[in-house]
């Protein structure tokens, strides 16, 4: 068996090389048959079909019965494929379709996604994959139980871990749902569910091990899908096939087409700065929240329980470091990429959508008039003055729908809409295979195997976590078919709470030996409740309290917040103008709760119970800072740990060595 992984390690290259010249073959075979002829529904099934098989049959040969390789690959993963496979991993639903839908939407203020997902890597680097790795353990509340004496931080973190992980997980199986429900022609809630089944079969079988190789398949398809359009977009509009260098042509052309219509009396949402309001005054709430924002997120990326997981599974220390390197560089080809397909897309729908005849509109648009689970169209195009031409305020495209709208935007053939299809599928399968693996691990590992059964045999333990892994997919669909999610905004939400209610246990783990086992639980508990209670109350509760309770001075304050965002639709305003127009009918005490129900995802971060202006999916910005402050505090008064664990916590810090295991039940590696 060892003669068979070392016999697969020497070949990787060669594998992988000839996977990516089959997948370049599939293309040009799909692009023969659309100038063929064959119709662009049988184009679509193919990319989905045969890319999903391709993960399925990687997942199925990598089936296993061994724990060390379902949970950490058995530590064998050279650290550039680490850095690949981490990289899938990483870019998930939310970077592939939901980042440069942002910064269409957002301007220069979506980029604090970019800054904050990838100074994150800095501090996994720095702080935590290497010592983390030394550790030896197999999941991240393993750590915690390990570090930290017992069951009690152990179920702590797993409570963290389920929490952050669900809801990342459920944004990626919505993205899933989006790209099937296109392709296929089924209903968003069946989407869901054949999505699931593709994330299932790469997983379920061979845990880690076959998660690893089958991201690795899927960053290559993920990067190629989303590279290509966007070259031959700036090609067809500079001539250039470096996209990440001229789409500042495009962003002139936009900035000229914005003042025509700012003149012809037109809202152009699209901000010019980060700080700045669409009337070009400084905002220092902006500012606070933009770097409030990134804080999160950066902090959220070194504390992700799926993505450290990966850190684990390298040879040695060294190549853990060294494979957060590769993280990211693979991950920066992406995101280096993402506004150039903001500035394209936006000059394409200026150009060629608003302010053309509403009868002659292009193609596309039909395609992308879909239900979304959100109760209104993917795109949505209201002529509210009955002039038969289209205004900038009556189109509206779902922020989600960008990148996989965009080669059809661009007129490009549909063969390279299939492509960027598929690669959204595999950076939506590829985090949810993470995140699902994550939630499985933590609950047969953390809770089935460390605290219930601690003597259950192997075949047991896999087995439980084989049927956990499906209980929890399955939960996730669920949620996501019927409810839907913004994806970038779940995933925010995610960040904060693993930020809030890890970082400092893990940080203060690692780099203050005199951290106590209280310390850390309640430090634990204080940021995760903190954090999590905010991103609950700014939700829901914050908006229907103030509602049920609030003056009428504040209300109507509230009411006219809320219509005067540009972002929400007419359809969710009427309601609430037509209350400001009678001010008799609004009164304190107890409402129809319009706020509350109407449009609240793009409300939410605008109107209600927000402490000091502080955005909703910067919530952590509270939590992780009181986390520290507790853990430090609580360790200055209770007895500091023994003098071993103490020595053994400086001993991880050492660059040079072998894996040290505080838990001697493992073979060292």
């Amino acid at each position: 068996m060892a003669a068979e992984k070392d016999a697969f390690l020497s070949q990787l290259n060669k594998i992988y090389a000839g996977y990516v010249g089959g997948f370049a073959v599939f293309v040009v075979i799909l692009a023969v048959l659309e100038q063929m002829g064959v119709p662009d529904r049988v184009i679509g099934y193919l990319f989905v079909a045969l890319t999903i098989g391709v993960y399925a049959y990687i997942g199925i040969l990598s089936r296993t019965m061994q724990v060390s390789e379902y949970y950490v690959a058995g530590r064998r993963v050279p650290a550039i494929y680490n850095g690949m496979a981490t990289g899938s991993d990483w870019m998930s639903a939310a970077s592939f379709i939901g980042m440069a839908g942002s910064l269409y939407l957002l301007g220069y203020g979506g980029l604090a996604f970019i800054l904050g997902w990838t100074g994150g890597y800095v501090l996994v680097a720095i702080l935590l994959a290497p010592y983390l790795r030394k550790f030896g353990q197999y999941t991240v509340p393993d750590f915690l139980g390990a570090r930290f004496g017992g069951n009690a931080a152990r179920f702590v973190g797993v409570i963290v871990l389920i929490t952050a992980s669900f809801t990342y997980v459920v944004a990626q199986i919505v993205g899933v749902g989006i790209i099937t429900q296109r392709f296929l022609d089924v209903g968003f809630a069946v989407a869901v569910f054949i999505g699931l089944a593709g994330i299932l079969v790469c997983s379920m079988m061979g845990g880690m091990r076959a998660v690893t190789w089958t991201q690795v398949a899927q960053y290559i398809v993920l990067i190629i899908a989303y590279l290509i359009p966007a070259i031959l977009m700036s090609v067809k509009l500079t001539g250039v096939p470096i996209p990440q260098l001229m789409y500042g042509v495009a962003l002139e052309k936009i900035e000229g087409l914005e003042a025509a219509m700012r003149a012809a009396g037109q809202v152009v949402p699209f901000h010019t700065g980060a700080f700045v309001t669409p009337t070009g005054a400084f905002s220092m709430p902006a500012a606070i929240n933009y770097f409030a924002l990134i804080f999160c997120l950066m902090v959220g990326t070194a504390s992700l329980p799926h993505i450290l997981m990966r850190y684990f599974t390298t040879p040695s220390v060294r190549e853990a470091r060294q494979s957060v390197a590769w993280s990211l560089f693979f991950i920066f080809l992406l995101y280096f990429t993402a506004p150039a397909y903001a500035a394209f897309a936006k000059l394409e729908i200026y150009q060629n959508v608003i302010g053309q005849p509403i009868a002659s509109l292009p193609d596309w648009l039909q395609n992308w008039q879909l239900m979304s689970p959100y109760g209104t169209p993917w795109i949505n195009i209201t002529d509210r003055n009955n002039d038969g031409i289209l205004q900038l305020a009556e189109f509206a495209i779902h922020p989600d729908v960008i990148v996989l709208a965009t080669p059809e935007i661009a007129g490009l053939p549909y063969v390279i809409a299939g492509l960027v299809a598929a690669g959204g599928l595999a950076a939506a399968l590829s985090t949810a295979d993470g995140l699902l693996l994550a939630l499985a691990n933590a609950l047969s590992h953390d809770i089935y195997y460390r605290m219930v059964d601690p003597h259950a045999p192997t075949k047991r333990r896999l087995y439980v976590a084989r049927v956990l892994l499906i209980v929890v997919a399955l939960i996730a669909a669920y949620t996501a078919g019927n409810l839907g999610a913004d994806i970038l905004f779940l995933v925010a939400w995610a960040f904060s709470i693993a930020a809030a209610g890890l970082f400092a246990a893990l940080v203060m783990g690692v780099w203050y030996k005199r951290t106590t086992n209280t310390a850390a639980i309640l430090g634990m508990a204080v940021g995760y409740i903190v954090t999590f209670g905010y991103l609950l109350w700014t939700e829901f509760a914050g908006l229907h309290f103030m509602e049920m309770f609030g003056t009428k001075e504040t209300i109507t304050a509230a009411y006219r917040q809320y219509v005067g965002i540009a972002a929400i639709s007419a359809e969710a305003k009427a309601p609430i103008q037509a209350l400001l127009a009678s001010p008799d009918q609004i009164t304190a005490g107890p409402l129809s709760g319009w706020l509350f129900w109407a449009d609240s995802a793009v409300a939410r971060n605008r109107v209600g119970a927000r402490l000091w202006g502080i955005n909703n999916i910067a919530g952590g910005i509270f939590g992780v800072p009181l986390s520290f402050l507790v853990i430090y505090v609580v360790s200055q008064i209770t007895p500091a740990p023994s003098k071993a664990m103490q020595d053994f916590v400086e001993s991880i810090r050492i660059p040079r060595g072998g894996v040290k295991l505080v838990d001697q039940e493992h073979a060292v590696d």
